[in-house]
């Protein structure tokens, strides 16, 4: 008969997730011996072990160790779920939810949720997971976030999809260049431009691939996996970039640069909230995704777009 605690399965799982008993005691703030006593007991328990111990290598779990603590992950999820049902019952929905989120899009589109989640549900609390779309998705297929923000075209038959908003492209350019006194701009325009792009996966691809559909070669001058790097280039006057949502500094006045609408830049890809498809949701996640449909109807994503 199995016989083990919430405490030692948190105590396994840390252990596994990061490969080290000492990383695992010093996340949970609790001594090594505790992790290795969990640990021990689970092992005698189920009569196999879990772990390969290497004297100066930490652990490496074994192939039943692996599924193992596939399934444990699991189990805790769902009783960190039952938890926030629990404290929820008879009163608002309370308890962590966690969020992943496209990192580019973050800045501008997160705090207007995270505030209205914080006045309406002051019980819940989140933990924010920022990625690339593909590092955000796996973090929702892994079990490591309960809903994710990211555009429709990177979800599947395996995800349910909510949109929130469209988000054409624009050009961002210096507010320094002369066509940021212009009302917009073509991509042929763009082509004789420097460029500076936005290297993320999925990104790269979709940003030239607009071009390309136009029979268009982009002059790409500069590279970066970072938005903020990108900004700060264009507002130094290195090239134009292109992004779909406004970042926060573009909002009010003294801006170092400007978006323009790009004429013929087509159907605009929708961004909204990606969860499994199946999976029954807890109270505080519903909770979440009500606020942002309610937002969605006030249009309160209308500024973050041009």
């Amino acid at each position: 008969m199995l016989n083990f605690t919430l405490k030692q399965l948190r105590y396994v799982e840390a252990a596994g997730r990061l490969g080290s008993i000492a990383k695992a005691a010093t996340e949970l703030s609790i001594s090594q011996s505790s992790i290795t006593a969990a640990i021990d007991a689970l092992e005698q328990s189920l009569d196999y072990d879990i772990f390969v111990r290497t004297p100066a290598k930490g652990i490496q779990a074994t192939p039943s160790g692996l599924e193992t603590l596939h399934l444990i992950k699991g189990f805790l999820d769902q009783s960190r779920h039952f938890e926030g049902e629990i404290q929820s019952v008879g009163s608002d929905a309370a308890g962590l939810v966690r969020m992943a989120c496209y990192a580019t899009a973050a800045p501008s589109f997160l705090p207007p949720i995270l505030k209205a989640i914080t006045e309406e549900f002051p019980g819940i609390s989140i933990k924010l997971l920022e990625g690339n779309m593909a590092t955000t998705m796996e973090f929702l297929s892994e079990g490591e976030a309960d809903l994710v923000f990211t555009y429709g075209e990177v979800t599947d038959n395996r995800h349910n999809f909510m949109p929130l908003f469209e988000a054409p492209a624009y050009a961002l350019v210096s507010c320094h260049d002369p066509a940021a006194d212009d009302d917009s701009i073509t991509f042929a325009d763009l082509a004789q431009r420097p460029m500076v792009l936005l290297d993320l996966p999925r990104t790269k691809d979709y940003f030239l691939g607009m071009f390309k559909a136009r029979g268009l070669n982009p002059n790409v001058v500069h590279t970066s996996r970072s938005s903020e790097i990108c900004r700060s280039l264009v507002a130094s006057g290195f090239g134009f970039s292109i992004l779909n949502i406004l970042p926060p500094e573009a909002l009010g006045k003294g801006s170092p640069y400007r978006a323009l609408p790009i004429q013929d830049a087509g159907p605009a890809p929708v961004f909204g909230i990606a969860t499994m498809t199946g999976a029954r949701q807890p109270k505080t996640v519903r909770a979440i995704i009500e606020t942002c449909l309610r937002l969605k109807s006030r249009e309160s994503f209308s500024e973050i777009t041009v």
